[in-house]
C-alpha cells in the first residue's frame, strides 16, 4: 500500500510540473518516473548492503532512461527529472524536497575529495538544463541555477545563479522555483557587466572631452 501511494504521489508531481502531459496513462512513459521508482528499489538494496544488487539494478535503469542516479544518492520527496537525458547524481548526493531538474544536469565530485564529495541540494530548488554542481557543499532552498552554469562553491538560500563558474546575481526570490519553472528569464551578469563598461567609457570619454575644452581656453588667454 506504501509503494501504490508512492507512485500515486510521483504521477501527480509529473502532472503538476509538466504541462505537455494529457493523460494520467502518460506518466508511464516518463523516463524520470520510471528511474526514479527504480533508485528508490536500488537505494533500499544499497542500504542492505547488497551493493553489488544495488548497482546492476541501477544500471539497468540507466540505460533504460539516460538517468543515472547512484543507489547511495539520498533523495526527498517530490524530485521531478524533466526529460532527464544526460542527469548525473553522485553516490553522496542529498537532495531536498520538491526539486526539480532538467536534462544534463550533473550532481557530481570533484575528483579529489574523500567520503562527502557531492553536493547537498535544498528544498525547492530548481536546477536548469545542462547544470554541473560539483563538490561537496550546499545549494541553499529555494534557488534558481541557470542553464550551463558550473557551480563550484556554497549558494545561499533564496539565491538565482548563473555563469561559467556560476555566481550569485540575484538574492531573496520572491517566489519558489517550483510554483514558477522559468529557466530563461534570468539576470545576465555579463550583460550587466558589459553596461557598466560602457557607462565607464562614456564618463572618461566625456571627461576627456572637458579636459581638451580647458585646454582650449587656457591657450586662447
Amino acid at each position: 500500500m506504501g509503494m501504490i501511494k508512492y507512485i500515486k504521489e510521483e504521477m501527480q508531481i509529473i502532472k503538476e510540473r509538466d504541462p505537455a502531459i494529457k493523460s494520467s496513462l502518460e506518466v508511464f512513459l516518463y523516463p524520470s518516473f520510471r528511474a526514479i521508482i527504480r533508485y528508490r528499489i536500488a537505494h533500499y538494496l544499497y542500504k542492505k548492503k547488497r551493493f553489488f544488487l544495488a548497482r546492476w539494478y541501477s544500471q539497468r535503469t540507466v540505460r533504460k532512461t539516460g538517468i543515472e542516479i547512484h543507489p547511495g544518492a539520498t533523495i526527498g520527496k517530490g524530485l521531478f527529472i524533466d526529460h532527464g537525458h544526460g542527469v548525473v547524481i553522485g553516490e553522496t548526493a542529498i537532495i531536498g524536497d520538491n526539486v526539480t531538474l532538467y536534462q544534463g544536469v550533473t550532481l557530481g565530485g570533484t575528483g579529489k575529495e574523500k567520503g562527502k564529495r557531492h553536493p547537498t541540494i535544498g528544498n525547492n530548488v530548481m536546477i536548469s538544463a545542462g547544470a554541473k554542481i560539483l563538490g561537496s557543499f550546499t545549494i541553499g532552498e529555494n534557488s534558481k541555477i541557470g542553464a550551463g552554469s558550473v557551480v563550484l562553491s556554497e549558494v545561499p538560500p533564496n539565491s538565482t545563479v548563473v555563469g561559467v563558474p556560476g555566481r550569485v546575481v540575484k538574492r531573496d526570490n520572491v517566489r519558489i522555483p517550483r510554483e514558477e519553472l522559468d529557466q530563461i528569464h534570468f539576470p545576465d551578469p555579463v550583460q550587466k557587466e558589459i553596461q557598466r563598461l560602457e557607462n565607464e567609457n562614456i564618463c572618461l570619454r566625456n571627461e576627456v572631452r572637458k579636459l581638451y575644452e580647458r585646454l582650449d581656453e587656457i591657450e586662447k588667454k
